[in-house]
């Protein structure tokens, strides 16, 4: 069988604000932490079971309507390559924070993942600093109090955005090296024996093979292919049982 390629996913000072409350900008939606979805491209999730279901049975039976489904997906992939391409990420920690408390919820997720090495100790210091100023201000005006409300949900919104990301990157990195010893073992139901058991099979080792299956097919890597899918239908009754 040919070799296979592994892959793996993946300003203003605080006091001046009290002086010169920032403008009250238009609510956006809140921000929060789900499901990851760096891309994006799925928008809001179906509302309800019985909706997520019936959606999933119109795209399989109606080929105008998937048709259609993954024209609307290309196309939304291309607005928010533009948009993304056209932000210019700012230098400085102030600037830092005025840009993610302008960037649309639903992008907060690819963001962390791009600048996760500026979000450090000294960025969610300095993020901390300019809470404390507006929690413990002399005189609070509505627009300070926005401000504080706004900063929390940002806090919140980072840190565990980007715990979750430091989690997935630990995942992939372990999924990577599970994934090689599946490969390249002579005996392949024995080695899925001996994963199950150390717990070594999970949602991140079938993404990444579904990753590599595809780059497979892409390449017109047929024999690989289709040992991965065999691989694929061996885990997915591990993991299922």
């Amino acid at each position: 069988m040919a070799a296979l390629t592994l892959s793996i996913g993946i300003a203003t000072t605080s006091s001046a604000l009290l002086k010169r409350p920032t403008p009250r900008r238009p609510r956006a939606a809140r921000i929060s932490c789900i499901g990851w979805d760096p891309e994006g491209v799925l928008g809001p999730p179906q509302t309800g079971h019985l909706a997520r279901i019936e959606f999933k049975r119109r795209l399989e039976k109606d080929a105008d309507a998937r048709e259609e489904f993954e024209r609307q997906v290309i196309e939304e992939k291309e607005r928010r390559r533009t948009i993304r391409e056209s932000r210019v990420v700012p230098d400085t920690a102030e600037e830092l924070i005025e840009y993610f408390l302008n960037t649309e919820a639903r992008e907060i997720e690819f963001e962390i993942s791009r600048l996760r090495p500026r979000l450090d100790k000294e960025f969610f210091s300095h993020l901390q600093y300019e809470l404390g100023q507006l929690r413990f201000a002399v005189s609070k005006t509505q627009d300070i109090e926005d401000r504080l409300i706004e900063l929390e949900a940002l806090q919140k919104a980072l840190q565990e955005g980007t715990e979750a990301y430091d989690k997935m990157q630990t995942d992939l990195i372990k999924a990577k090296l599970s994934l090689t010893k599946v490969l390249s073992s002579k005996d392949v139901k024995s080695t899925l024996l001996e994963m199950v058991e150390h717990n070594e099979l999970n949602r991140s080792f079938l993404t990444l093979l579904d990753e590599n299956i595809a780059n497979a097919h892409k390449g017109n890597q047929k024999q690989a292919a289709e040992f991965m899918e065999k691989v694929r239908g061996a885990v997915l009754k591990y993991i299922t049982a």
